[in-house]
């Protein structure tokens, strides 16, 4: 079992302009609750007793709104970054991880069960879990395939593609920090190409519950939208 997750709220939140001119991403309020104290929220009702954000773009204002954490019965402390690190970067500049942890971005809204996710890593003795969400994509046009000639061989009217994204949930073996080159940017694909080219294991955990990835602005207006319908899915205590 592990109490502790790390959150990654340090990232420019870029692709949710013009909104995050003002506010960092994590404070973007969804309900009556910025869009990172509903994670801490779950967390804290999941049994995680420590917190650590991972911050860099308008870090003082994530601190000030979140302190030490013992508003929501956990502690929360921070790692700031001198210099953009990715997403998995940061984990070089946290000194007291635990053996499995919880690692997770700070703008992902869902009703997944933490605690049953990193237990079932931990209880496999896994390097590494992914948590992903089912997505399906229909092409609106009859799909053409040609030879070297151009000659038409396959014809698809409007395909459907079936696929799994990552929900950016993540349980962690701290070995595979050890290796992340220090201050530099590494991020989650090179890890993931890291561990494929060395054969090493890693665990994709699909999930078909509710998620959404909360990065532009039409996924932010809908989870405004949606956030009633879901609130007792994703804060039951509530």
């Amino acid at each position: 079992m592990t109490d502790r997750a790390v959150i990654l709220a340090g990232g420019l939140g870029t692709r949710l302009r013009p909104y995050t001119v003002v506010l960092p991403k994590p404070l973007m309020p969804i309900g009556q609750y910025p869009i990172l104290e509903v994670v801490v929220r779950q967390l804290a009702r999941h049994g995680f007793r420590k917190v650590t954000m991972a911050v860099n773009h308008q870090a003082g204002l994530i601190k000030a709104f979140f302190g030490d954490g013992a508003r929501w019965g956990l502690e929360i402390d921070y790692s700031l970054e001198s210099v953009p690190l990715s997403t998995v970067g940061p984990l070089k500049l946290v000194k007291d991880l635990p053996e499995q942890f919880l690692l997770m971005n700070g703008d992902v809204l869902t009703d997944l069960n933490f605690r049953e996710f990193c237990d079932a890593h931990v209880s496999a003795g896994r390097l590494f879990t992914i948590a992903a969400a089912p997505r399906t994509h229909v092409v609106d046009y009859g799909v053409l395939e040609v030879d070297g000639e151009n000659r038409l061989c396959r014809f698809n009217e409007k395909p459907i593609h079936r696929y799994l994204v990552s929900m950016g949930v993540y349980v962690v073996n701290r070995s595979l920090v050890e290796r992340v080159p220090p201050d530099v940017k590494y991020g989650f694909d090179d890890l993931m190409r890291d561990m494929l080219a060395r054969g090493e294991p890693v665990h994709v955990e699909p999930y078909d519950g509710y998620w959404l990835d909360i990065g532009r602005p039409d996924d932010y207006e809908r989870a405004i939208d949606e956030f009633e319908q879901y609130k007792r899915k994703l804060l039951p205590d509530e």
